[in-house]
């Protein structure tokens, strides 16, 4: 089964929860099996990581020192490598264990959006499979 939904992000690098959002996308009849959310752009990305505020602005500051804003051979072009850049180190997709209709995170587990060129309107698709009751 598959679905999406958008994110509006309102700032160029910044992170969003989106665990309800995934977790909706999970038939409740959903014995055993995976659920895998998708970016469906390449200068944003999706990570698993505790949602605690401090932790998020540690993220975003890091993928900041991480990957300078400019310099780099794309700007040349449209001036958002380093979007593409921080986005490459976090990875369009994340896929999830389903347990009895649940997604399998752990205690302090949150699937975050990580937008690395924004503001933008953004769409994640979810895709679920494994075996129903």
């Amino acid at each position: 089964m598959r679905t999406e939904f958008t994110v509006d992000t309102d700032a160029r690098l910044t992170t969003v929860e989106v665990t309800d959002q995934i977790a909706a996308a999970v038939p409740d009849d959903l014995e055993s099996g995976t659920c895998t959310a998708f970016v469906e752009h390449t200068t944003a990305g999706l990570v698993v990581q505790e949602n605690e505020s401090r932790l998020r602005e540690d993220l975003e500051s890091y993928l900041s020192e991480l990957v300078p804003d400019e310099g780099h051979a794309h700007d040349q072009l449209d001036g958002n490598a380093d979007s593409h850049l921080r986005a490459t180190l976090i990875g369009p997709d994340v896929t999830i264990p389903v347990t009895d209709g649940e997604l399998a995170l752990g205690a302090w587990q949150s699937i975050l959006f990580v937008e690395c060129d924004g503001p933008r309107t953004r769409t994640v698709s979810v895709t679920t499979v494994g075996d129903s009751a």
